[in-house]
């Protein structure tokens, strides 16, 4: 029988496990494109350029398997060379974690300033990408045109049918797969990402051994292949970067959002712990030290008491509420429970995305909630949803979220955002951020404080923080922030002193008018590119300084 004649009657109808393994190779492939970005995340983030390249790198190489695949066709027995590709796709895949510390700090160099990374998370996440996931994306865009291939050649199905049930069959294993791996198995206390890699393989390998027992002619090679795959689930694991010196790791978690871990720094008598999520560089989420309270210089947290002082100091009295979104492991309540007023009744909402950094919260950084319900923390609740949601009014709310080190989530940088925070807020009552940034002109601290001085229509404070690269963004409702040198911006005592201490000299706050400019807006939402431009700013003004 020649290549071109129809197969016999009784080989008819016995291609139906092929659309099985179709649907499973598109679920591996969704799995992988996933999980891709997950990799990466602890040393380019999780930004839209990183999953742009990811996504460029995932496309080029199905793009290149799609025609391996269409040349591999022409084999006289394309389940040999369907299984041959399946096993090294499995092989590829399954032991992919352990490649992604080796191949990333190649891009990554150790001790990477914040202000030199702009060029890495371009050019070093695309190149990463490359080496890593273009292979395993190769081999899984290959098996289409070789199941195409072998159900035609069986004769119950034209080649315009087979390619379209392949295609369906690929398109719903795609689809359960993107929704397991985001929903179940990355989430999973006992899988986690690099098991997830490792599930990936062994459905792989499963495939592989189906077109290997499929095939008339067995070949010894692509079951040895297929078995490289059973020991992964065991030895495979992703390398994340080590803490920087003097630093130990406490825990660590695998979140559907993130990789999270707590490290303990003992470097300087009292020790501090720091909540860092997906971080290649210098930078932390929340900070734990064993007493409540104002934390000292670099440490942005400590302004957002401020808005209770001048508060308090106006004569305002009557319990002090306050909505934290991004509530993180709860730096912001233990600083607040420490440095308000005396007398000051404090009701505090905290509202965070990731359920896994509340856990580690009450484990490791002090978080707790009191029986008379005035500590309330609701976790696995996106800020903006959650502002809608919640009931009430507040006199302060807190901005301080963020994905990564310096990506602020777009949809939380907007002019309606702002606007829906200033219809939560009482007549007179402040919001206050935290914004990274390297200068009262960086586009990023620019561009949210013009775009929130036009929603609330009302002049933004911007205040220096020391010894850091954040900036506090401080506006009211229906009322003017504090002025420097009026009576209004004087906090007595100690605590006004170490909250207030170079502020009013130049350099140390400026007030920012509502724009002429549009504003940040949903529909127009540079966030992301005006981030980049800040680290390529703040790089080139420190190669330039003396």
């Amino acid at each position: 029988m020649t290549l071109s004649d129809p197969a016999p009657a009784d080989v008819r109808g016995r291609g139906r496990w092929l659309f099985v393994v179709a649907a499973l190779a598109g679920a591996c492939t969704m799995g992988v494109e996933i999980a891709a970005v997950r990799v990466l995340a602890p040393w380019f983030g999780a930004s839209l350029i990183v999953w742009t390249n990811v996504l460029e790198v995932i496309l080029l190489g199905l793009a290149l398997g799609y025609l391996l695949g269409g040349r591999l066709s022409a084999a006289r027995e394309p389940l040999v060379r369907l299984a041959a590709i399946l096993a090294l796709g499995a092989v590829f895949t399954a032991w992919l974690p352990s490649l992604a510390r080796p191949v990333c700090e190649l891009f990554v160099p150790a001790e990477l300033a914040l202000h030199d990374a702009a060029p890495l998370l371009l050019w070093g996440s695309l190149a990463s990408a490359l080496v890593l996931f273009l292979a395993p994306a190769v081999v899984l865009g290959a098996a289409g045109p070789l199941l195409v291939e072998e159900l035609s050649r069986r004769g119950s199905l034209s080649a315009g049918t087979a390619g379209g049930r392949v295609l369906a069959a690929s398109t719903i294993g795609s689809v359960v797969g993107a929704f397991a791996t985001s929903h179940a198995a990355l989430p999973h206390p006992a899988l986690g990402l690099a098991r997830t890699f490792a599930l990936v393989g062994i459905l792989l390998a499963a495939c592989a051994a189906a077109a290997w027992l499929g095939a008339r002619r067995r070949s010894a090679g692509v079951g040895g292949l297929a078995l490289l795959v059973l020991p992964a689930p065991f030895a495979t694991r992703l390398g994340l970067p080590e803490p920087g010196p003097g630093l130990r790791e406490l825990a660590s978690a695998e979140s559907r959002y993130q990789l999270v871990r707590v490290v303990e720094d003992t470097r300087h008598g009292e020790p501090l712990r720091y909540l860092q999520v997906n971080e290649g560089f210098d930078s932390y989420q929340s900070v734990w030290r064993e007493r409540p309270g104002l934390l000292g210089e670099g440490f942005y947290y400590d302004d957002f008491a401020l808005p209770a002082w001048w508060w308090r100091w106006s004569g305002e009295r009557g319990p002090f509420r306050v909505l934290v979104l991004g509530f993180g492991a709860g730096t912001v309540g233990r600083v607040l429970e420490g440095a308000l007023p005396d007398g000051t009744e404090l009701e505090l909402v905290g509202v965070e995305i990731d359920p896994a950094v509340v856990a580690l919260g009450r484990e490791h950084f002090g978080l707790r909630a009191d029986s008379a319900g005035r500590r309330t923390v609701h976790d696995d609740a996106d800020a903006r949803f959650a502002l809608r949601a919640l009931e009430g009014s507040f006199e302060q709310v807190v901005l301080d979220a963020y994905a990564n080190q310096v990506e602020i989530p777009p949809h939380l940088a907007t002019a309606e955002f702002f606007g829906e925070v200033r219809e939560r807020l009482v007549s007179g009552g402040w919001l206050i951020a935290n914004v990274g940034g390297f200068g009262f002109d960086d586009p990023v601290v620019l561009a949210m404080s013009e775009t929130a001085a036009f929603a609330f229509d009302r002049d933004v404070l911007v205040l220096r923080v020391r010894s850091a690269r954040n900036y506090t963004m401080v506006v009211r409702r229906d009322a003017d922030v504090p002025r420097v040198g009026t009576p209004e911006w004087g906090i007595p005592g100690a605590v006004g002193e170490a909250l207030l201490l170079g502020r009013d000299i130049e350099g140390g706050s400026v007030l920012v008018n509502p724009p002429d400019r549009p504003p940040i807006t949903d529909d127009r939402n540079p966030i992301e590119s005006l981030q980049i431009r800040s680290l390529r700013e703040a790089r080139e003004r420190i190669r330039r300084a003396p």
